[in-house]
């Protein structure tokens, strides 16, 4: 279906700068709006429910899926993660832009249910930069951050599946480089279609 608004969606490994760069994208564009995920993981810091995450217990997450309420889900370092299919359809349909920050799996999901969702993938400069970004974080223990990067080396294999590519080694030229994914997204034809009707009706273009 051909949905008013456009379905981003963000994979990175875990320290790329994945989740700066899209709220630094939401402070300067008001129109994309975040997709807020359930997890099965507890709270960090000063997250709360429904803003960062949804959070819910194992037997809630259980019931979600029987009840075939994601559009996906997946297993992330120990814990499960999903997308609410009602939520990002909901908004799209009413025009707004949506940006999902999720896992390479389930990007990869979403792309076989909402064909026109922009998949854009963030990489790091280096593995040392990537670990230094990992530890600076002061979030998890060695062995934890051991197996994010053991886990990098997979996600990152499959950034050629995606269809935009940003290496975050600057980060105001990284956030450039996806304003403007954003911003040539919508200067397709289909999506200034809707969006300037008006114009193509009074020019005469059908």
């Amino acid at each position: 279906m051909d949905y008013p608004g456009n379905l981003f969606v963000v994979a990175a490994p875990s320290g790329a700068g994945k989740s700066s760069l899209v709220k630094a994208l939401m402070e300067l564009d008001s129109r994309v709006q975040p997709s807020v995920s359930h997890t099965t993981r507890p709270p960090r810091g000063q997250e709360k429910h429904g803003r960062e995450y949804f959070f819910v217990s194992g037997p809630e997450f259980d019931a979600m899926v029987l009840g075939e309420a994601f559009l996906e889900w997946a297993h992330v370092h120990g814990q499960r993660y999903g997308t609410s299919k009602k939520a990002i359809e909901d908004r799209i349909a009413q025009g707004a832009d949506v940006i999902l920050e999720i896992d390479f799996q389930g990007a990869l999901q979403i792309k076989k249910i909402f064909a026109n969702a922009i998949l854009i993938f963030i990489l790091p400069p280096t593995w040392e930069e990537l670990r230094s970004r990992l530890e600076r974080r002061g979030e998890d223990p060695p062995d934890v951050i051991d197996l994010r990067l053991r886990n990098a080396a997979l996600e990152m294999a499959q950034a050629k599946e995606f269809d935009f590519v940003i290496i975050n080694e600057l980060f105001e030229r990284a956030l450039f480089d996806l304003k403007a994914i954003v911003h040539a997204q919508r200067l397709k034809y289909p999506a200034q279609r809707r969006a300037r009707a008006a114009t193509f009706q009074a020019l005469n273009i059908h």
